[in-house]
Parts: C-alpha cells; sequence; structure tokens
C-alpha cells in the first residue's frame, strides 16, 4: 500500500510539474531555457559570441529583450567566419552601426514561428514562403529533404542548424550562414 501511495504521489508530480525542462535545448554548450528572453539565453552560447557582440555593438540588446515575440535566425560564429576578411570588425565600428542594424534585423521576423510554422507555410506556398523581416526586406523559406533553408534577398542560402529554441519573448533558428539584405 505504501508503494502505491508513494507512485500515485510521484506520478501527480510529474503530470503537474512545468514541462520546461522538456523545451530546454542545448546550443553552444549551453541550455537555453523557455522561461529566459532572447538575449538571456544567446549570451550563454558559445556558439553566439559573434552575434552578440554585434547585437550590443547595433544597440539591439534592449529591443531583444523585449516582450515581442520575435522568431530570430541566429547565425554561429563559423556563419560570420564565412564573410569576407575584416567585415565583421568593419561592421562593428560605430561609424557603421546603421548597416550593421539592417544586416540584423533582417534576421529578425515579428512573431513566434516554430519549424511546424514555417514547414506549413512552405506546404501552402507550394515549396517556398516569404517573410516580411523587421528590416522590411524579404526572405524566401524553402524545404529540402525535411530540413529548412532561407534563401536571402541577394541569393544567399542558409540552412536552419538547430530549429525550435523557444524563448520567452520568441523563437531562435540557429542558421549556418549570415543572411543579408539588398
Amino acid at each position: 500500500m505504501k508503494k502505491l501511495i508513494i507512485s500515485a504521489f510521484a506520478l501527480a508530480a510529474i503530470a503537474f510539474a512545468p514541462n520546461t525542462f522538456a523545451q530546454t535545448k542545448m546550443v553552444g554548450g549551453a541550455e537555453m531555457y523557455p522561461t529566459k528572453n532572447i538575449i538571456e539565453n544567446a549570451v550563454n552560447s558559445k556558439d553566439h559570441t559573434t552575434l552578440v557582440a554585434a547585437v550590443k555593438a547595433a544597440g539591439l540588446v534592449e529591443t531583444l529583450e523585449g516582450p515581442g515575440p520575435f522568431t530570430v535566425f541566429a547565425p554561429t560564429n563559423e556563419a560570420f567566419d564565412k564573410l569576407p576578411a575584416g567585415t565583421v570588425d568593419f561592421l562593428v565600428k560605430p561609424e557603421n552601426k546603421a548597416t550593421l542594424t539592417k544586416i540584423l534585423t533582417y534576421h529578425v521576423v515579428a512573431g513566434r514561428l516554430s519549424a511546424a510554422d514555417l514547414m506549413a507555410k512552405v506546404k501552402m506556398g507550394g515549396g517556398s514562403a516569404t517573410l516580411t523581416t523587421v528590416e522590411g526586406g524579404k526572405l524566401t523559406v524553402m524545404e529540402k529533404g525535411k530540413k529548412l533553408y532561407l534563401v536571402d534577398e541577394k541569393g544567399g542560402k542558409s540552412w536552419i542548424t538547430i530549429a525550435d529554441v523557444f524563448q520567452s519573448n520568441g523563437v531562435i533558428h540557429v542558421v549556418n550562414s549570415v543572411l543579408m539584405p539588398n
């Protein structure tokens, strides 16, 4: 009888426990908690130190800590390394803040779009969907082999390598290339 009561309590505890544990994902060696905002999580990812530095240089920290919701396509350090040598150093200079802001806000879409939402848009669009970024440009989402990728306005492609990293104010999808607006 005692074992039955303990088992019942254990099941009740599991049933009523918050499901945040199941929703955490590892990005850049750190857990990303759905109870934290985009900035609170991003600063812990060792794969996103360049992105975090760029967001700070552009003055976008407060915005991305805000209520949102936002969908962020977050390039990794390796994605920034694919840019021509010296590009990041050039962009983070104070005199280039407007250009940096344009590039970073091109990686953000208003609303919380999960991978399932993006896939549904692609299916409804007959193989592609167009998203309007916060910057005002267009990103095209497509599917290949059950994976989603983005095509920027210059024709560059970026794969979503880690999808559905949920945040308190949106969702992050990790991408492997920096997207460029016109």
